[in-house]
Parts: structure tokens; C-alpha cells; sequence
């Protein structure tokens, strides 16, 4: 991890943020941990615009989304399910229960899931599969998967900027892999947020 964070500090521009980001959110298993936040760090160091970064990132995140969207839209769900339990499909460390937990929580949640799911770990990734199993319009799958990756990569992207004050170059492989669970703690508690305000929004309805 070390060696290829120090790599993207030496080649990471807005494409290649994109086109990582665009690998972590189809079903390739792929950290933005180790994306957004050493990009962000070269932005505070002068050498790319911050929020180019996050916009960027949230553009690659739409592109992998629709990858998984699309395929599970056109082939349905016997092929999903069959492709999770192949071994590419574990490879790509899918299983059958973690699709039957995406499906659930899209279930629970609606076409909001595509926004809040984005929060969440082991959710992230694959939110998009019930989101084109169930043929949810396109327009609005865009939207709601562009708003929830672009907080996320702001976050991580704050992350990363601050970083650079008081962490130096040679140490950051370390810190982030150090604030690797606070990030998922600190989007799991946006999501219980979130949920709350759509709660409370709800009953005052």
C-alpha cells in the first residue's frame, strides 16, 4: 500500500483520479482511501485544484456505478447472483451475501439508498446492482450517486488537504492507512444522519 500511495503522489492527476475511482466503484474491489486523499494532499501542495480533485473522483465514481448499473439492468439478477459465486466473482470478493444485503438495503431504503449507500462500507460498491436490478430511472440514479460520492470524496479529500500541513510526504502511506476507521466510522454516522433527518422529515409530514 505504502509504494502504491507514493506512486499516486508522483503521477496522480484528475484523469487518473477518475479512472481509479471509476474502478472502486464498479465491482473491482478498489479503496478511495488510497485515491482522493494523497490527490488532495498535491493540491494543497500547489499542484492540482482541490475541488477539480473532488469533482473529478465523484465523476470517476459515477462511471463505475454505471458500469455495475447497466450490467445488472441488462442481464438480471440470475446472472448477478451467478457471477457472485464464480470464482472471478469471489476474486473480486462478491458473494451472494453481500449482494442479498445490498438488495435488502436497497429495499428498506428506496431510490435514497443510491445517496446514503454511498456512505457506507461494503455497501458503497454494490448499490448500484439493485439499483438497476429494479430499473430505477437513470436521471435520478445519476443524481443521487454523483451527490453521495461527491460528500464522501469531500471528506476523504479534506483529509488528505489537511494532511499536508503537518504530515510529510514520506509518512503519509501511514497516517491514512491510521485514519482508515475513522473514515468509515465518519460515514456511517452521516448516514445515521441522514436517515434521522428523513425520519423526522417523514413524521412532520
Amino acid at each position: 500500500m505504502a509504494d502504491f500511495l507514493q506512486w499516486c503522489l508522483d503521477n496522480l492527476n484528475y484523469w487518473t483520479v477518475a479512472l481509479l475511482m471509476a474502478i472502486e466503484s464498479s465491482f473491482i474491489p478498489f479503496p478511495s482511501e488510497i485515491v482522493v486523499p494523497p490527490a488532495a494532499y498535491k493540491a494543497a501542495a500547489g499542484e492540482l485544484n482541490v475541488f477539480g480533485v473532488v469533482f473529478s473522483a465523484s465523476l470517476g465514481a459515477i462511471v463505475g456505478a454505471l458500469i455495475n448499473y447497466v450490467l445488472s439492468c441488462t442481464l438480471g439478477r440470475s446472472f448477478i447472483y451467478w457471477f457472485v459465486n464464480t470464482k472471478f466473482g469471489h476474486l473480486c470478493l462478491l458473494s451472494e451475501e453481500k449482494m442479498v444485503k445490498a438488495e435488502e438495503y436497497f429495499r428498506e431504503h428506496g431510490i435514497s439508498s443510491t445517496l446514503i449507500g454511498r456512505l457506507v462500507p461494503a455497501v458503497r460498491q454494490l448499490i448500484s446492482i439493485p439499483a438497476g436490478l429494479s430499473k430505477m430511472k437513470l436521471h435520478t440514479f445519476i443524481t443521487f450517486t454523483f451527490i453521495g460520492a461527491f460528500v464522501w470524496n469531500s471528506i476523504l479529500a479534506a483529509i488528505g488537504y489537511a494532511l499536508h500541513s503537518v504530515v510529510p510526504k514520506e509518512e503519509l502511506a501511514d497516517t491514512v492507512a491510521q485514519y482508515k476507521p475513522y473514515l468509515t466510522i465518519g460515514g456511517i454516522l452521516l448516514f445515521v444522519v441522514f436517515v434521522a433527518y428523513l425520519v423526522i422529515k417523514s413524521r412532520k409530514k
